[in-house]
């Protein structure tokens, strides 16, 4: 597993640490069942507090990427709700669309970005 945290980016610690996961799953590095190291084991491994890993695997938890279990840990487990999904990134899209507007980028460029995006994601064919 491979997690890039930048200690000098103005994103939190937690939420970097939450989008390498769910990009992990989106890119299928991590796979449904699989166990996420302890979070002692990864605060050593990056280098943060183990309170960080904890509120990181609670928010993947509370967002439906991981469950807890108390013997095993965190394992992947997606919440299969593609509504609430669709409505979360329709949420999510809609701001970065206003920015990429305000900014003079068209719809043309919008859908290529997308395309290519949605396209190195492995996670889509399941």
């Amino acid at each position: 597993m491979i997690i890039e945290i930048d200690f000098n980016s103005d994103e939190a610690i937690y939420l970097q640490l939450c989008n390498q996961i769910i990009l992990g799953i989106a890119t299928s590095q991590f796979r449904e069942g699989e166990q996420l190291p302890s979070v002692r084991q990864l605060a050593e491994t990056i280098g943060i507090n183990m309170h960080t890993v904890n509120k990181a695997y609670s928010i993947l938890q509370q967002d439906g990427f991981v469950k807890i279990d108390r013997r095993r840990g965190a394992i992947i487990a997606i919440d299969i709700n593609k509504l609430k999904a669709l409505n979360e990134a329709q949420d999510e899209l809609s701001y970065v669309l206003a920015r990429a507007i305000c900014k003079g980028i068209g719809r043309e460029d919008i859908h290529a970005i997308v395309d290519k995006l949605y396209d190195n994601y492995e996670f889509n064919s399941r």
